[in-house]
């Protein structure tokens, strides 16, 4: 654990970290375009996952939507990538160590791996479903799934604010 707080002092004192603390406007402007990029983020993945679930535009073809959707929720996600490690750099020591943030990060690596998974098993078939109202059980179970990472991501980044001393 010492090794983890040591790099992360190393990160949050180069240059780009000290000008990001220092600045009166730099991190909120971060932030705010953090939190509007993963609103994106969230609300994308939401339709979609709303369709895998059989809950909303079941007329329209899974991959018509995660066409139309994804490039949306890939174009965001790159935001709050790139806005989110701005921040970290800002205060990498305490953000290292905070149990919310490492929650995060958890949740969003698990999202990850069931999005891998999905696509690489069940999307690999979506030919078969693509059109059903109700999308085989492994589909709405990575739709569910997805949707539950999501909203504990959020949470969690909610309660950075709160916990960040």
């Amino acid at each position: 654990m010492l090794w983890i707080k040591t790099l992360a002092k190393q990160i949050e004192s180069t240059p780009l970290g000290v000008a990001i603390s220092q600045s009166p406007w730099m991190f909120p402007t971060f932030e705010t375009i953090h939190v509007m990029a993963i609103a994106l983020v969230v609300g994308s993945i939401a339709i979609l996952d709303l369709r895998l679930l059989g809950l909303s535009w079941n007329r329209r073809p899974v991959l018509e939507v995660a066409s139309e959707i994804l490039p949306w929720t890939w174009s965001a996600f790159a935001v709050a990538l790139v806005t989110g490690l701005l921040m970290f750099v800002s205060a990498a020591s305490k953000y290292a160590v905070n149990p919310p943030f490492l929650l995060k990060m958890g949740l969003m690596a698990l999202a990850g791996l069931n999005m891998a998974v999905f696509h690489r098993v069940t999307f690999a078939q979506v030919e078969g479903w693509n059109r059903d109202a109700r999308p085989p059980a492994a589909a709405r179970l990575a739709g569910a799934m997805s949707l539950l990472f999501w909203v504990g991501i959020v949470t969690c980044g909610r309660l950075i604010g709160f916990t960040i001393q």
